[in-house]
C-alpha cells in the first residue's frame, strides 16, 4: 500500500511541477492578447494614454509572479552542482 501512495506522491509532484512552469508562458499570453486587443486609456489624466489596460496589466504581473519556477530550473542548468551541495550564487 505504501508503494501506491509513493507513486501517487511523484505523479502528484512531477503535475504540481508541470503546472508551476505553465503558469507564467500563460499569463505571457493572456497579457499578450489583452493588450492588442483594447484602446488605449489615460493614466492620472496624463496627456499621453498607456497602450494597455488594466487586465493587461494584471496578467503581466501574474507573469511575474509566477517566474521563479523557470528562473530555478534556469539555475539549476546553470549551476547544477552548486545547488546540489547547497551552495547559492
Amino acid at each position: 500500500m505504501t508503494d501506491i501512495m509513493a507513486g501517487m506522491e511523484r505523479r502528484s509532484g512531477r503535475a504540481a511541477r508541470g503546472l508551476s512552469l505553465a503558469a507564467a508562458p500563460a499569463f505571457a499570453a493572456m497579457a499578450w492578447i489583452s493588450a492588442i486587443g483594447t484602446p488605449p486609456i489615460p493614466l492620472c489624466s496624463a496627456s499621453a494614454a498607456l497602450p494597455i489596460d488594466a487586465m493587461a496589466w494584471m496578467y503581466a504581473l501574474m507573469c511575474l509572479f509566477h517566474l521563479p519556477p523557470w528562473l530555478n530550473r534556469t539555475a539549476r542548468r546553470a549551476h547544477p552542482h552548486a545547488l546540489d551541495r547547497g551552495e547559492r550564487q
